[in-house]
């Protein structure tokens, strides 16, 4: 009897797509793509409606670099929208504290803005899998003595999603 044969399920693209994205930012200053890949989460939507880095800027590093200087971190430079250049400077130290938070170390010093237009990245629409009569009443029924109406629905979608997967 030959073995039960496995379920292959397609990989979604962006597990691909920051790997061969790396070399190419690597040449704009960036270490990872997700800087670039990841903007409108770091940003915010309504950041990122308005600006997308165009590169880091690194101060130059060498045998003759004063140890002072080579721990400076890196200078962003931003693709900003015209007429919002403005607003992006007040709003600067707030968009280093989030770059940095995301790559996870104090990467970024300071912000440069270049004002040119640029086409905004739209999310793609997604449409949420159908929901599973059976999974939806499991999690409500487990869901059942939480108190906090907003805990327990978001309880209960995360249930209606993770028994949904395990009955597919």
């Amino acid at each position: 009897m030959p073995p039960p044969r496995r379920k292959m399920r397609a990989r979604p693209l962006a597990e691909f797509v920051s790997d061969a994205l790396d070399p190419l930012v690597a040449k704009l200053g960036m270490s990872q793509a997700t800087l670039v890949l990841d903007w409108a989460e770091i940003a915010g939507e309504r950041l990122a409606a308005v600006c997308e880095p165009a590169r880091l800027r690194w101060p130059p590093r060498g045998p003759k670099t004063d140890p002072a200087k080579a721990a400076e971190p890196a200078t962003l430079m931003l693709r900003v929208a015209p007429g919002m250049g403005l607003e992006m400077q007040h709003l600067a130290p707030l968009l280093i504290e989030r770059v940095n938070a995301h790559l996870g170390w104090r990467c970024v010093g300071k912000i440069a803005l270049r004002n040119e237009p640029f086409a905004p990245r739209r999310k793609p629409v997604r449409k949420p899998p159908p929901i599973d009569p059976r999974a939806r009443a499991e999690a409500e029924r487990l869901a059942d003595g939480i108190e906090d109406e907003a805990l327990k629905a978001a309880l209960m979608r995360l249930g209606t999603a993770a028994l949904s997967e395990k009955r597919r």
